[in-house]
């Protein structure tokens, strides 16, 4: 099935992170102008050969930051039709259980986990309402779905309200045919898993707890989003889509 895409604009919001750069890359590649917003950059060479892209450095926590980057490019390509919101942090030396957690890292992981999505949909969704088309989809993990006996609470909590969030956009702007659907990503090796380079026994040990025993990389969930952002999946909104190698169906 060759996929195909009604939009030529798109938002990436941790653009320059592992999922971001696949996404960003593949938008690029289907003809699709990708503004990637981020506090880390790309490199030059990634930026040179994805022709389509153009990064802006900024902290997606602040409104009037993001919302001065989004008007000019809005401006100039008369549409914004995906958003694909990839920010995130896990930080597992502070973030623990929430009965030992500090307050200031549980608000700091909510403020860059969920207020960008918030953020973004007050400035995308009305020009999104505008041309009466839209499709988003968002980064969260399996991690909402469960508990843990080794937390990361905050990740866990500010992950879950993430779905809630993606499935009332979906109805509240189903009429204005503008989808809203999830990706719950398992193990994915990118530069947020830094204990695996300081302890690849670690990754070797999870794989052979993963059903398909691997862990996935950033092109699974580049794959994931290209597809929810299709035409093809044009029937697909309010939902989660779990990519995590069978770990959710053990029992």
């Amino acid at each position: 099935m060759k996929l195909s895409y009604k939009g030529k604009s798109a938002i990436i919001t941790g653009a320059s992170g592992g999922m971001g750069l696949e996404i960003s890359k593949k938008l690029s590649q289907n003809d699709i102008s990708v503004l990637m917003l981020d506090l880390k950059s790309p490199s030059y060479d990634f930026l040179k050969k994805n022709k389509n892209c153009e990064f802006k450095k900024v902290d997606v926590t602040n409104l009037k930051s993001i919302k001065t980057h989004i008007d000019k490019f809005y401006k100039k390509n008369k549409s914004i039709d995906y958003l694909v919101n990839t920010t995130g942090v896990l930080w597992f030396d502070k973030d623990v259980s929430a009965i030992n957690i500090d307050d200031k890292i549980w608000d700091k992981v909510f403020q860059i986990n969920l207020k960008p999505m918030v953020f973004l949909s007050k400035i995308i969704v009305p020009k999104m309402i505008k041309k009466n088309f839209g499709s988003m989809v968002h980064i969260s993990s399996i991690d909402a779905l469960s508990g843990d006996d080794k937390p990361q609470d905050a990740y866990g909590a500010s992950k879950a309200a993430m779905i809630r969030l993606s499935k009332s956009f979906a109805i509240q702007f189903a009429g204005n045919k503008i989808r809203s659907n999830i990706i719950l990503p398992g193990p994915i090796d990118t530069g947020m898993q830094i204990r695996w380079k300081k302890n690849p026994k670690a990754k070797k040990k999870l794989e052979k707890f993963i059903p398909l025993k691997k862990v996935g990389k950033p092109e699974d969930i580049s794959n994931a989003s290209m597809f929810l952002l299709s035409d093809q999946a044009s029937y697909i909104t309010g939902t989660e889509l779990i990519v995590d190698g069978g770990i959710t169906s053990k029992p």
